[in-house]
């Protein structure tokens, strides 16, 4: 047990370490702009499509089980601000972050992995060249940048599945709906959740490149690499999102209360 307490602790301080080295890196010139377009090209690539389909089911359940909540307590007219508020908070940020962390670092993830193990970091290292700055700070701002984009899809995908769901399968009216949001929703609701699309896609970006970086064993190394990246991005979004939403509340007063 102490030994499992103790390689988390190290394990957690490495990754510490590397947030600060791609940090302090990422304003040191000059910039890989050819690097950070392909990145930000490739991830939007594999995460568009997928987040896009998601978001619709999720505005759709979002808005059934709003809708039948609110009209056991007789409050039919803020179903609209309920479900879009909602999704532009929560559902929009999360399923961004879950498709890029999903397909963009995984496919980061294995891609360093594969250059760790064919020792070509090793090589990089060796002719002067900082692997962080060359290859890590790139795929970092591109899926953050890709993050940022992908929220305001997902919550214009996700709103327009939510107002279709309400007002067709359960009866409600499409003007109670738009103005119901207008009266509770405000402007840092949208800024907040585009604050945690671009922290979801920073912190999804960094474990993938640091599984990739440290990952050993050789093409299983990597495939471990990969779940590991995956699972732990999981549990890192879920643990920001809740610091993220608590500090929200806490600085930004609510409308009509």
């Amino acid at each position: 047990m102490a030994d499992l307490v103790t390689a988390g602790v190290r394990h957690s301080g490495q990754f510490f370490a590397f947030c600060l080295d791609t940090l302090r890196t990422s304003v040191r010139r000059p910039l890989q702009v050819r690097e950070f377009i392909q990145q930000a090209w490739f991830i939007s690539s594999v995460s568009i499509l997928p987040a896009a389909l998601i978001s619709i089911p999720f505005g759709a359940v979002i808005a059934l089980q709003l809708g039948s909540l609110v009209r056991q307590l007789g409050a039919q007219s803020f179903t609209g601000a309920a479900s879009v508020l909602a999704v532009v908070r929560e559902a929009g940020p999360i399923v961004t972050a879950l498709v890029i962390a999903g397909a963009g670092g995984a496919a980061i993830c294995a891609d360093l992995g594969a250059r760790k193990i064919r020792e070509e970091l090793d090589a990089m290292r060796v002719l002067g060249i900082d692997p962080i700055q060359r290859l890590v700070v790139p795929r970092v701002l591109a899926s953050m940048l890709v993050a940022v984009l992908l929220n305001g899809v997902v919550s214009v995908v996700g709103v327009a599945g939510g107002y279709l769901f309400n007002v067709v399968m359960q009866g409600g009216t499409p003007g109670a709906y738009l103005a119901s949001f207008q009266a509770l929703g405000q402007l840092p609701d949208l800024v907040a959740g585009e604050i945690k699309a671009l922290m979801f896609g920073a912190a999804a970006a960094l474990v993938a490149c640091h599984q990739g970086m440290t990952a050993k064993g050789g093409p299983k190394g990597v495939g471990d690499a990969v779940n590991r990246s995956v699972v732990i991005t999981f549990m890192l979004l879920f643990a920001l999102n809740f610091v993220i939403t608590a500090v929200y509340f806490q600085v930004v007063p609510q409308k009509g209360t």
